[in-house]
């Protein structure tokens, strides 16, 4: 098995969960460690280097919520996968605006969960090797500050989370052009879209209060039965 020189760090309290996504992850060539409480993990975290966080939400002490953001706070990029039992929509908004790329509902199937993880971890690994990137998106009045992670339009910030910022981006790269809700899911979220969640539309609509209130022109526009369009109207 060829390695991938990746190390990745586990928070979960339950000691047999993880394990077996430890001894998955070790399938693929993988290194981890665990923690079985926030506190630890977050001390983990502090003192070692990892490229990928896979997190319970149900964790005593700390919340998972409570360990993302302040994860976020030393690292905007690292890819944080949330592994909960908490599968309704409301809660996974909130992992998604405490920073998370990735939700899995338990039970999983390990086999899932390493997919994903290589998924991430290619898109790391290829952030990495791009010797050239394009650091300043900008579109109208509205600039996207690919290595400070922040937003401006018409001189004033814009305050993103991490998947509205990723949203925005989408969007940024691909001007007067529509696309779809599967791009979308596929390029924001890692996953295939599913027609029975809005997840998609209240992500939107979250931008579009943010990047177009308060402002004569509309940049984030919806096309019916097709998806969505930055352009100026």
């Amino acid at each position: 098995m060829k390695k991938e020189n990746s190390s990745v760090l586990i928070v979960e309290d339950d000691p047999r969960v993880a394990l077996i996504i430890q001894r998955g992850l070790e399938s693929i060539g993988i290194t981890s460690d665990v923690a079985l409480d926030g506190e630890i993990g977050l001390t983990y975290f502090n003192g070692r280097i990892y490229h990928l966080v896979i997190l319970d939400v149900g964790l005593p002490g700390k919340t998972g919520y409570q360990v993302c953001k302040e994860i976020r706070l030393l690292n905007k990029d690292i890819p944080i996968l949330f592994l909960t039992a908490l599968g309704d929509l409301e809660k996974k908004l909130e992992g998604f605006d405490a920073g998370a790329d990735d939700y899995i509902v338990k039970p999983f199937e390990i086999q899932e969960l390493v997919a994903r993880v290589q998924v991430f971890l290619r898109r790391v690994r290829g952030r990495s090797n791009d010797a050239d990137p394009q650091e300043l998106l900008k579109f109208y009045d509205l600039e996207l500050n690919m290595k400070t992670k922040t937003a401006f339009r018409g001189g004033k910030e814009i305050i993103l989370t991490q998947k509205e910022f990723l949203l925005l981006e989408q969007f940024m790269r691909s001007p007067n052009r529509v696309i779809s809700k599967s791009e979308i899911a596929e390029r924001v979220w890692d996953i295939t879209f599913d027609t029975g969640t809005n997840i998609i539309e209240v992500y939107v609509n979250y931008l579009r209060a943010k990047v177009d209130k308060g402002f004569d022109k509309r940049l984030i526009h919806t096309v019916v039965g097709m998806g969505y369009v930055l352009k100026v109207i």
